[in-house]
């Protein structure tokens, strides 16, 4: 259960984004010893395993009950299974039913396939598992869905089962530290939350006061592979960056410096002209924005999510407190690439 004054407050929308999310997260915590098994490499060389599918077919399912108009764009297809009617799309199946007891093999690809659909005026964007390195190697991931309007994101939803408080401290306001997931959800023009399953309260997240980039905490990517290391570190030397960075994989990220756990957020493309996928970035950039921050892309440009399945108009991320944004954005111009 979610807090009922918390899904009252929010709006049809975000309650059936969060209510979908956190039946599906339960699934992977279930299964988390089970999913190296699992794991596929696909052909971007990036891995999917078993939690993957099942989280898609769960809210692809919820999605079709409650919105069947609404398109979802998102990460997985059922090609990646190989073999439909293999092994472990009969393990995928039976864990399903978990959440769905009338998912039929037929059902659970229809679902995982719903994830296909082309972005338009109003569409749901998932990520099923932000972070499945993570995940493998028992870091933090994140379950992300979000609901785009008009290239605008207005609800954004991260489950985020392996991490259990994003502010400075070590656990919330007259919470148990026993306590070891939760779920940031954030509606526009109505703020960003963390909740817990249970009748705790939600509380309102918000972002940290530091302005003094010397004393910033910087959030990495735990792969190297996921931005540009060699001008991240111009960037934070040219800041004068003290403190130690907080190396974590997926969304997560975004939770923490939402909650004031962190400061700045950066993802610096690898490659010219890689663009970041929406399900990357939907709901992070909601929860961090409706908690106080900024987030934009490399130049200062807001995040145009009315352009496919990729953010085909920035280059890059840039999350902070606000504060800190534009002081990070003069760092970045006089720190240019060095990718030919």
């Amino acid at each position: 259960m979610i807090s009922a004054p918390l899904v009252s407050q929010l709006g049809r929308d975000a309650a059936f984004a969060l209510h979908a999310v956190a039946g599906a997260a339960r699934l992977p915590r279930a299964i988390e010893s089970d999913v190296a098994s699992s794991a596929r490499t696909k052909p971007d060389a990036s891995p999917v395993t078993l939690a993957d599918f099942v989280v898609q077919a769960v809210i692809a399912a919820r999605l079709a009950r409650q919105y069947p108009d609404d398109v979802l764009v998102a990460e997985e297809d059922a090609t990646a299974l190989g073999v439909p009617n293999g092994d472990l799309t009969d393990r995928i199946v039976h864990m399903v039913r978990r959440e769905e007891p009338g998912a039929t093999r037929a059902r659970v690809l229809a679902w995982i396939d719903r994830g296909r659909g082309s972005p338009g005026r109003r569409f749901w964007t998932l990520d099923p598992i932000d972070g499945t390195k993570g995940l493998l190697r028992g870091g933090q991931y994140a379950v992300a869905l979000a609901l785009i309007v008009d290239g605008s994101v207005q609800v954004g939803v991260l489950g985020c089962p392996r991490l259990p408080w994003p502010g400075r401290a070590s656990a919330p306001p007259e919470r148990s530290s026993r306590i070891h997931g939760g779920f940031a959800v954030a509606a526009r023009g109505k703020g960003t939350w963390w909740t817990v399953a249970g009748d705790t309260p939600a509380v309102r997240l918000g972002v940290s006061s530091v302005a003094d980039p010397a004393s910033a905490r910087v959030l990495h990517s735990v792969e190297a592979s996921h931005s540009n290391t060699d001008r991240l570190h111009d960037v934070l030397a040219h800041l004068g960056v003290r403190e130690p960075p907080l190396i974590m994989d997926s969304q997560a990220k975004h939770a923490v410096l939402a909650g004031g756990g962190a400061d700045i957020l950066l993802r610096v493309p690898t490659q010219l002209g890689s663009r970041e996928a929406i399900w990357d970035q939907a709901a992070g950039s909601l929860i961090v924005e409706e908690a106080g921050g900024r987030v934009t892309d490399l130049t200062g440009r807001p995040l145009d999510f009315s352009t496919g399945r990729r953010l085909a108009r920035n280059e890059g991320v840039v999350a902070t407190n606000r504060l800190l944004h534009e002081t990070v954005l003069a760092a970045l111009r006089s720190c240019p690439s060095r990718l030919r």
